[in-house]
């Protein structure tokens, strides 16, 4: 089984993602959406099935894609500490911006 973060590595199967993000969607929207040919986008959903990251619901002659995020979990897991980087970061720019000039300081 291929990894999450080797799934999302492909900008398409991102942006298939993020257009199922929003709702359900069959997959000749999702063809619509990337201008791709629809064998192109089948095969770009068989990857996000096959790693869990979407679920296929079948509504007479069509197939309906919906996000399923829990795979997910791992990725935002990873990105916490990244996350907290950049908080402290922020935080330290936060306090220079809030901080008086330099030849303010040293005048009073």
């Amino acid at each position: 089984m291929t990894s999450t973060f080797a799934i999302l590595a492909e900008p398409t199967r991102r942006l298939i993602l993020d257009a199922l993000r929003e709702r359900s969607r069959p997959v000749g929207e999702l063809v619509a959406l990337t201008g791709l040919t629809q064998p192109g986008v089948s095969k770009h959903l068989r990857v996000l099935r096959e790693g869990n990251l979407v679920r296929v619901r079948q509504d007479g002659q069509r197939r309906w894609y919906e996000l399923h995020p829990a795979p997910l979990a791992d990725v935002d897991a990873w990105l916490d500490p990244y996350r907290e980087l950049w908080a402290r970061r922020l935080d330290a720019l936060e306090r220079h911006l809030d901080s008086p000039p330099r030849n303010e300081r040293t005048h009073a």
